[in-house]
């Protein structure tokens, strides 16, 4: 297991984003292995009729649980397995936050449940993501 100092937050936004969480605006807000808060605009991530598109959900998911799962082990990499996500209303402007923790953390799989809700408070979506940990061959 990794010792050094856990990231910042603004340590995973400058390093940890990759392409597409850039690509879609996702800020990570506060990070550790038992909870992280990641925001994300709808504009710029909504579907044809202004809503917030079902895959930005499932990406703003699976970046909580990959991350997750890595912070728990950095020595390890965390790879998504199974994800499942109910779409429970609409965010058509502003932003929406999700905030994630896990329901398991084992040595070789995590699970992690992560709500999204909008500015005022309300669920969008709830989601669950599965990562595999496995050792880095680098």
């Amino acid at each position: 297991m990794n010792n050094d100092p856990l990231p910042s937050p603004a340590e995973l936004n400058e390093k940890r984003r990759g392409p597409l969480m850039e690509k879609m605006g996702l800020e990570w807000v506060e990070a550790s292995p038992s909870r992280i808060v990641v925001r994300m605009p709808v504009s710029g991530n909504a579907q044809p009729w202004g809503m917030l598109h079902g895959g930005a959900s499932a990406v703003m998911v699976e970046s909580i649980a990959s991350v997750g799962g890595w912070l728990a082990d950095r020595t390890k990499l965390a790879l998504g397995v199974e994800l499942k996500v109910n779409h429970l209303r609409p965010a058509s402007s502003g932003w929406v936050t999700g905030v994630g923790h896990p329901l398991q953390s084992g040595s070789t799989l995590a699970v992690w449940a992560v709500e999204i809700s909008d500015e005022e408070g309300r669920m969008t979506a709830f989601g669950t993501c599965t990562v595999a940990l496995r050792e880095r061959r680098d």
